[in-house]
């Protein structure tokens, strides 16, 4: 893909998430596992909750206030690990690290990734990084604290 249509199709996904972003809860479900990050440097808060039945992700949803990556990111999050095994999550989770952090990752676990896979771009500014995996982070720490 050409430098100006992935340019193109990374403005358009974040922007559409942000503006209205998928499992967006102004309350967390009670009963969910939960975890608050903030970013001190762009002053990001994100609130992820987490309901785990059967060793599986049955419900991901968010809330929050950020900037605008963070919010997007946040929102695609919730999409690519809803309905998710627990170790499906962890390998998303490790996958979408490790591509905003410039690393290569494999085609298959890229399509997996979603709409989130254009996040990638991201690795090339690296003040926005903590931005993009606030979010993931969340959810890796709810997986890890929780025994999962």
């Amino acid at each position: 893909m050409g430098l100006a249509k992935l340019g193109f199709l990374y403005k358009t996904l974040v922007l559409e998430h942000a503006k209205q972003p998928h499992h967006y809860a102004l309350h967390l479900p009670e009963g969910s596992h939960q975890k608050t990050l903030h970013n001190p440097t762009c002053g990001d808060t994100v609130n992820v909750a987490v309901q785990i039945r059967n060793g599986q992700l049955q419900t991901v949803c968010f809330n929050g206030q950020g900037c605008t990556i963070s919010q997007a990111v946040a929102s695609m999050m919730t999409d690519e690990l809803t309905g998710r095994s627990v170790d499906e999550a962890r390998q998303l989770i490790q996958a979408f690290l490790d591509l905003c952090m410039g690393k290569e990752i494999s085609p298959a676990m890229q399509r997996n990734l979603g709409d989130a896979a254009v996040m990638g771009t991201v690795a090339e500014f690296p003040a926005r990084i903590k931005c993009a995996t606030l979010s993931w982070h969340a959810v890796q720490e709810i997986l890890m604290q929780n025994d999962c």
